[in-house]
């Protein structure tokens, strides 16, 4: 609290001083959209549209009109914070959200985090070009990461409705709101771009596009590539990989075809969170040093006690493999009248990998069962690690349709959306031979140990109308509904053995269908000019999450204990549903008070009433089993969430503005739960890894060619198990970055050097929260170190 204070202080006095700031939110005029597809989100932009700058005075930030709360961060802005940054990490300067990471562009997915209004990254839905993302869950089922999606320079905006998304959103899983995020088109002139970044840690980062212009009749087309390799700061691993984007359009009077195209394949190796209470800060893991992890253990394989939970693995890494295309057509009938229709296809290829310690809590009983009476040892390689993998192998493709009809004062959309998803996930494990030992750049292969394998056929069908109807000028009214059906069928091909999971008498289920189905959720919304520059906004809506596809260990009916278990969840369980309530005001003027010239800003209010919160009871209360734990799916109730955000602008002339985004939010759980042995506390605490406060800041300096920026995210402190007997400190974490673009360079059409500085002050703390359900203990991985970053951009 006492940080916060002091940057509302500095807010202050830097209001009254000719200070430094981030673009406002555009004029509520400029912000209108007159139509309700799903890809009408304002767009602010710059004339070239591919990082070169901005249009002076451009906004960064820009309010929607909406009858919900919809913000957006422009191309501009994302690569100004740091070029190639997750899009996803962009919107941590708007309201209301928490992102978490343990690297300064927020690409790791092992230890990202992700929180708006209470509601967790798995609870909120997310979408490129209108393309379903999934519920970017780390063990990957339905989808894959937006930077895996699309390459960062290419992203035209990142788009968060954070209370109650589009009806048309094509998503299960979006109870906390929806992230939208759009890619750039092909410009109309022919040209290129191509930038590269140098930074700490060896960081290599190189992007290039080719753009034909028009061409033919109505035609362009761009592909573009980028490479990234990052040393990780705090152990001896190499993070990042190629991508490649494609897209192309054709355009007349009453036709656009867009083509699309992703390929991404990237390893990153893996830091391991430290188990708290500890007095160590980082868990690096050994690699490349074999001799040192070889010391490291006894001679049966044994880990050090004095490590306790904190033992050091070989090493982890995540590798993944993405092919994702689309093909979107869109056809005006008339003024009135249009068709929407896109189909996609996605395929990923991963494997998420361990190589640890063959004593490791958990292992040594798991291998008995498989090779009783041997030297574990000598089975494994007689390094004394073996390798874990959880292999991921996903087929989906699906088709949107949306008919947007005009008549009179209404304006109104009917769509559906069909997906079909064949995910297949694996437990292996693999001998680290001591003659030969593996490296986290390789995929294993030929394992000693197939454990268990899920399979899944997931067929999802999403219907959904909506009136708009514009009653006066000022006073519009919408009102509608989807049906959410969501069918899944689980086969499980490899069964564990016998005595192999934790605890013992533990087995994977052989399953079985499952649905998850709302055939009405409603949505009601209203948006009142109530002058010239105020509006009011209000909204209420019902979503429904539908059960994640995935087997042991997770919260899903077929990661249960028995069959039985699972019958008796299919036959009485429910998903997780939310109502969503959100109201406020939007304010847009220009004004003659000293200095200041422009204000601007947003109030919130939103209540959420969250039902049916599914938990996957751990039956071993530990964070040191790498074998994982047999869970109890339960309904543990529900939770209640308060909460207000207010994001403001001031310009101070042409020159100079002051960005602030300040949130509060109350999420509590409302209900107690048994964890199979005795009643856990939890009624009227606090959802953990939640901070009841955050602020934002973004202060922005333009004059001519140059650029600067100081960024601000402050963290409150956040309860770290159910019980909130632990809890994370708060933090504050400083950026600058600044640039000046050169022109009229014979043979380029522009040329511009920028500078990041990521954690300026270079603060400590704690970034990503492994929440738990037991009291005493959690996991927690650093807020990485300060950085330095320098960009040299080009444009031809």
């Amino acid at each position: 609290m006492r940080k916060i204070a002091f940057s509302c202080c500095w807010l202050t006095l830097s209001s009254l001083l000719p200070g430094i700031a981030l673009g406002a939110t555009p004029s509520l005029e400029k912000a209108q959209t007159e139509t309700t597809k799903a890809d009408s989100v304002p767009e602010v932009t710059n004339k070239t549209t591919n990082g070169k700058e901005a249009d002076k005075g451009a906004d960064l930030v820009v309010t929607a009109r909406q009858t919900h709360s919809e913000q957006s961060v422009s191309h501009v802005e994302i690569q100004r914070l740091l070029p190639g940054l997750n899009p996803v990490k962009a919107i941590a300067i708007l309201p209301g959200v928490v992102f978490t990471n343990a690297d300064p562009w927020g690409n790791n997915e092992q230890n990202s985090s992700l929180f708006i209004h209470g509601f967790s990254k798995n609870q909120l839905g997310y979408t490129m070009d209108g393309v379903p993302l999934g519920d970017q869950d780390y063990g990957n089922y339905n989808g894959l990461s937006p930077q895996r999606a699309m390459i960062s320079e290419n992203t035209k905006s990142a788009s968060l409705s954070s209370g109650a998304g589009a009806l048309g959103t094509a998503s299960t899983s979006n109870l906390g709101g929806t992230l939208e995020f759009l890619t750039s088109d092909p410009l109309s002139r022919a040209g290129g771009q191509i930038s590269q970044t140098f930074g700490s840690y060896s960081t290599y980062r190189t992007f290039a596009r080719i753009d034909t212009g028009e061409f033919g009749d109505g035609n362009k087309a761009y592909v573009s590539w980028a490479r990234q390799d990052a040393k990780a700061w705090d152990f001896n691993g190499h993070q990042g990989g190629n991508q490649v984007n494609a897209k192309f359009i054709h355009q007349d009077d009453s036709n656009k075809l867009t083509l699309y195209f992703d390929w991404s394949k990237k390893i990153e190796p893996n830091e391991d969170g430290v188990v708290m209470p500890s007095s160590i800060y980082v868990r690096p893991s050994m690699y490349p040093d074999f001799n040192y992890a070889q010391n490291y253990l006894s001679a049966s394989g044994a880990t050090p006690a004095a490590a306790g939970l904190n033992y050091r693995n070989y090493y982890s890494d995540a590798q993944r493999e993405d092919f994702l295309g689309y093909i979107k057509f869109t056809h005006d009938f008339s003024d009135n009248v249009s068709w929407d229709n896109q189909f996609y296809y996605h395929h990923n290829a991963g494997v998420g990998v361990v190589a640890g310690p063959i004593q490791a809590a958990g292992l040594p009983a798991l291998f008995e069962a498989y090779f009783p009476g041997q030297n574990l040892k000598s089975v494994f390689g007689n390094s004394g690690y073996a390798t874990r993998t959880t292999e991921y192998l996903d087929n989906r493709g699906g088709l949107m349709s949306t008919l947007h009809y005009k008549t009179g004062k209404h304006s109104i959309e009917v769509g559906g959306w069909y997906e079909r998803n064949d995910n297949t996930q694996a437990r292996n494990w693999y001998a680290l031979d001591v003659n030969s030992p593996s490296t986290p750049y390789q995929r294993p292969k030929n394992p000693l140990i197939r454990q268990y394998k899920n399979a899944f056929y997931t067929d999802t069908f999403v219907t959904h109308l909506q009136d708009t109807w514009r009653i006066t000028h000022n006073l519009t009214l919408q009102a509608g509904f989807k049906s959410e059906l969501v069918y899944t069928d689980g086969k499980l091909p490899i069964a564990a053995l016998p005595g192999s999971l934790s605890p013992k008498n533990a087995i994977t289920v052989p399953g079985g269908k499952i649905s998850a189905t709302k055939p009405f959720l409603p949505a009601f919304g209203a948006l009142w000019n109530v002058t010239p520059h105020e509006q009011l906004f209000a909204n209420i809506q019902e979503n429904m999450r539908s059960f994640e596809a995935a087997g042991y260990g997770n919260a899903t009916p077929w990661g249960v204990t028995s069959q039985e278990a699972f019958e008796d969840f299919k036959k009485h369980g429910k998903p997780e549903t939310s109502w969503t309530y959100e109201t406020g005001i939007r304010t847009n003027r220009e004004v003659h008070f000293g200095p200041l010239t422009h204000f601007s800003g947003q109030l919130e209010y939103y209540h959420v009433h969250f039902s049916n919160r599914l938990l996957a009871v751990s039956t071993t209360q530990t964070n040191s089993s790498i074998v994982g734990s047999a869970t109890i799916l339960t309904n543990v109730g529900s939770v209640t969430t308060d909460g207000m955000d207010l994001s403001f602008t001031m310009k101070f002339g042409p020159h100079f503005s002051v960005y602030n985004a300040l949130s509060y939010n109350r999420s509590v759980y409302n209900d107690n739960y048994n964890n199979g042995s005795s009643e856990v506390m939890t009624a009227g605490k606090r959802v953990a890894g939640v901070p009841d406060w955050t602020e934002k800041f973004v202060g922005s300096f333009e004059w001519g060619n140059f650029s600067a920026q100081i960024t601000g995210d402050i963290i409150g402190k956040r309860p770290a198990t159910f019980t909130n007997d632990l809890s994370a400190g708060s933090y504050m974490i400083y950026g600058l970055n600044a640039g000046y673009t050169f022109h009229n360079i014979p043979h380029v059409r522009d040329l511009r050097i920028q500078g990041n500085i990521t954690n300026l002050t270079n603060e400590k703390g704690w970034s990503t929260l492994g929440t738990n359900q037991a009291s005493g203990q959690y996991t927690a991985f650093p807020i990485a170190p300060r950085m330095f970053f320098i960009t040299v951009q080009a444009g031809f």
